[in-house]
């Protein structure tokens, strides 16, 4: 087991160590944000036939051209396609078939007018227009063609996307199973709120982490498996990460440091786990553990509240994206200038919760106010975390710094920390 190592290293150990999860074909509808396992080849052109883009009548450009309010074209009008039909004859000089949206251009025609051009004649078309020569149609294999790559394994799955999957009949996508990951919180003053006297009293602590780990697991595209509360000692928490069994991931939340009243170490080493790592440089969320449990990879995060979303922000999503099939698990950071002094005590890795504004040259940033690791409103304004890098205690305005945008939906392969 190791102590004191960097946030970097240890985000990097712990991506390395959780591995991805087993695919599984899923029914389409239900695979939104999930991450494609298999590349997609299209086995058809698409469109699959040239056809029409509008109601109208598909005709031959030359017949067409010329065509105005004053000197009118008239074409015999020979068939009616519908859309899902099949055109049975071809067009041929002064002739013109009526077409609707979707329904495939017949043979000899070359453009489609636009029945708002015309007298919607039938048998006899009247065409007042030439504006549509050569257009309004179609091609087949314009968004498609057969043996071209529709989707790259790798793709996490959008509305696009899945509409793309549907066009070529893809009914059950292979993806990256989504990760099962289990919560557990720890405290004897922790309470649900199923119990708000108690909270509301000031006789018990409210366990928020709980209903805050459960979003940030669904945001990250893991599905939340909620273990309880566990009281403060090795039988409570060994029997609640027991029910933990089937999960792919374990986060606790508090337990983790060297209190008297913090037995998770000792739970986890009595059910024959083991621990990687204990306790990074930075700050804040130092006390950050990782090993495996029931052969199951383990996070344990501290349970002050804003530590608990940094922390995981830092590792648990990563890792969670990391099990989904992500290449790029970390979000990114951008270099910022600061716009107000700042400093903090401990020469350690700080991330700070701030507001970034767009500005020019560079974005600017300052803090959310005070940055005390119990103060969750601070994670409410906050957009970015800004990065303090180890050895550095202070910053003045106008420094330029890097900020890891919490709203940014780009992502990369490193830490950007």
């Amino acid at each position: 087991m190791q102590s004191g190592l960097s946030a970097r290293d240890a985000a990097l150990r712990i991506l390395a160590t959780v591995g991805r999860q087993p695919t599984l074909r899923v029914p389409l509808d239900t695979a939104l944000g999930s991450v494609l396992a298999e590349s997609v080849v299209s086995p058809i052109d698409v469109p699959f036939r040239t056809n029409s883009a509008m109601d109208g009548y598909a005709a031959r450009a030359d017949d067409v051209r010329g065509a105005t309010a004053e000197r009118p074209v008239r074409l015999t009008v020979v068939e009616r396609i519908p859309a899902g039909a099949v055109p049975a004859v071809t067009i041929g000089p002064g002739q013109a078939a009526r077409i609707f949206t979707g329904a495939p251009l017949p043979a000899g025609a070359d453009s489609v007018i636009r029945q708002e051009d015309t007298d919607y004649g039938d048998p006899v078309v009247t065409i007042v227009k030439d504006r549509d020569c050569g257009v309004n149609f179609r091609r087949a294999g314009e968004d498609l063609r057969a043996g071209a790559l529709a989707l790259a394994a790798g793709t996490e799955l959008e509305a696009a996307h899945l509409g793309v999957l549907a066009s070529l009949a893809v009914a059950h996508p292979v993806v990256f199973r989504r990760p099962r990951v289990g919560i557990l919180g720890s405290g004897d003053e922790i309470v649900g709120i199923d119990r708000p006297d108690e909270i509301l009293s000031g006789r018990k602590t409210a366990s928020s982490n709980t209903h805050t780990l459960r979003a940030l697991i669904r945001r990250a595209g893991g599905e939340p498996v909620d273990l309880g509360l566990a009281a403060d000692s090795v039988e409570s928490l060994r029997r609640h990460l027991e029910a933990g069994g089937d999960c792919d991931l374990l986060v606790t939340t508090a337990g983790i440091s060297v209190g008297e009243h913090d037995h998770l170490r000792s739970a986890i080493e009595s059910m024959g786990g083991r621990l990687d790592l204990w306790k990074l440089r930075m700050r804040p969320g130092a006390p950050v553990g990782f090993g495996t449990v029931l052969g199951i990879p383990w996070i344990g995060l501290p349970g002050n509240p804003v530590s608990t979303m940094v922390t995981f922000e830092l590792f648990a999503r990563p890792a969670i994206r990391g099990m989904m099939g992500h290449a790029q698990p970390f979000r990114r950071a951008v270099p910022v200038t600061l716009t107000e002094p700042v400093a903090v005590g401990p020469k350690l890795q700080h991330f700070l919760r701030a507001i970034v504004s767009e500005a020019e040259p560079l974005p600017e940033v300052r803090l959310t106010g005070p940055q005390g690791s119990g103060i969750l409103t601070s994670m409410v304004l906050a957009n970015a975390l800004l990065i303090l890098p180890e050895g550095r205690h202070a910053a003045g305005p106008g420094d330029r710094l890097d900020a890891i945008r919490l709203d940014d939906p780009r992502h990369q392969a490193e830490p950007p920390f």
